[in-house]
């Protein structure tokens, strides 16, 4: 019987990715409609953050200060400052570009671990993902300077965006001896917490009679409820059945949805040369997660 489930639990592990896949596009419509990239995160945590409210224990504070503040440095770099580069990339980017560039999360994650664990050893796979992935990246950089002579600035939130998910899927490591669920919760309360103060620099602007825009809380229920709350409870629930290894192994299918939904809704288009890059990324994550096993516990998108 355990056998034949698990097709469901690898179908329903697909279906997460390729849901996150299209939050990129759904980040992009709310930009174009004048919300800002913090408006988006803190209206996305906070409904979201209600959500695993009500399926999280009632435990309050972690078992120490030290493991607090790193709950607060993960509500950092897999929060506020994450979700924030991102989606002031996607602003200024095309999807595309930000999907593919973040997908070297994982590769990035490898990258540090190599430097700070001494459990992970370069290899061979590690070394040839780590030049095709910088070789892509940089041709997919390139087309967005090229084609769309865009600042930059676009690809380097990208970036920064990845270094941060790289940065949290190992520290959180570090909480593995507790509830899932709990340690979601405190990164969705740190998260609103640590982007509160941009609201300082940037007032909130967007019309709050504008949330009643069918295109507006279509897309705001979409990230909150569909993407950061169901989908990672399913991914919890698939990691589990399946073991962590397995399911992050699908993390690399995210920017297809990205590419079909993007065509969809924005009309984007990608050259040859981004698309050589784009496939280049993908081949250099998928090798370079070959060689090492897997260092993610869980995860939220």
């Amino acid at each position: 019987m355990k056998r034949n489930c698990n097709w469901l639990y690898h179908l329903i592990t697909i279906i997460v990715v390729l849901i996150w896949g299209c939050t990129f596009v759904n980040s992009k419509v709310l930009l174009m409609n004048g919300m800002a990239a913090h408006e988006i995160f803190f209206l996305r945590f906070l409904f979201a953050y209600f959500c695993v409210w009500a399926i999280s224990p009632r435990r309050l504070w972690a078992n120490n200060v030290k493991d607090e503040l790193l709950l607060a440095l993960l509500g950092v770099t897999g929060g506020s400052l994450y979700f924030v580069s991102e989606n002031e990339a996607v602003r200024i980017d095309y999807v595309t570009n930000v999907a593919f560039i973040v997908c070297t999360a994982p590769l990035l994650t490898t990258i540090l671990a190599l430097v700070f664990l001494r459990s992970v050893k370069a290899t061979r796979d590690i070394v040839l993902g780590a030049v095709l992935a910088v070789t892509g990246v940089a041709l997919v950089v390139f087309n967005g300077q090229f084609v769309l002579r865009l600042n930059p600035w676009g690809d380097i939130l990208a970036l920064t965006a990845a270094f941060c998910w790289a940065i949290y899927s190992l520290l959180l490591r570090r909480l593995a001896g507790y509830n899932v669920v709990f340690v979601t919760r405190k990164v969705f309360f740190y998260g609103l917490v640590t982007v509160l103060p941009m609201f300082m620099v940037r007032p909130w602007s967007f019309p709050l009679g504008n949330l009643t825009q069918t295109i507006i809380w279509g897309n705001l229920l979409f990230l909150s409820f569909v993407s950061s709350f169901g989908c990672y409870v399913l991914w919890s629930w698939t990691s589990k059945k399946l073991g962590a290894i397995k399911v992050s192994n699908y993390i690399y299918l995210n920017p297809v949805s990205t590419i079909v939904f993007s065509a969809l809704v924005l009309n984007e288009t990608m050259t040859w040369l981004a698309w050589i890059g784009s496939a280049m990324i993908l081949v250099a994550v998928y090798i370079s997660n070959q060689g090492v096993p897997s260092l993610h516990i869980h995860g939220h998108k």
